[in-house]
């Protein structure tokens, strides 16, 4: 009679701690992309109204990074929709969306953006660090072996 045997499932990987990542970061790199799809589509809505009204955000006193709100506007819709695609990819399981999610393009757009929307900025910026702490401490696969 032969033996049959199963190979444990992913989560079971997580848990013993065999695998490539903990069950944190490996629910960590799904709940990444799913923050990265809806960071990015706020950030598109960002862009479209500093796009259309020039005077809805209001600068809190100087910084270096002095552009009108249409500059942001734009900056905010190209790179919303690139952080949006992202998201998708990673959701999709591509390896390329998890290597671009790791760069910190929203990151620093974000922290130039802080004094025209500190708390909305900060919220950006905590966000943007859990996605790439996710996406480098979730191994996938790579590290996984299938003989024990």
């Amino acid at each position: 009679m032969a033996k049959t045997t199963t190979q444990p499932s992913t989560s079971q990987h997580a848990a013993s701690g065999r695998g490539g990542g903990s069950a944190w970061a490996i629910g960590g790199a799904v709940f990444a992309g799913v923050l990265m799809l809806v960071d990015g589509v706020l950030m598109v809505l960002q862009g479209i109204v500093g796009i259309a009204k020039d005077d809805i955000y209001a600068r809190i006193g100087t910084y270096v990074f002095e552009f009108d709100s249409t500059a942001w506007g734009w900056t905010h819709l190209i790179l919303g929709v690139i952080v949006a695609l992202v998201g998708a990819a990673i959701l999709g399981g591509a390896g390329w969306g998890r290597v671009a999610g790791v760069v910190p393009l929203a990151l620093i757009a974000n922290f130039m953006w802080l004094p025209y929307q500190p708390v909305w900025a900060v919220v950006s910026i905590a966000i943007a660090v859990f996605v790439i702490w996710a996406l480098c401490t979730d191994r996938g696969d790579r590290g996984r072996s299938s003989a024990y």
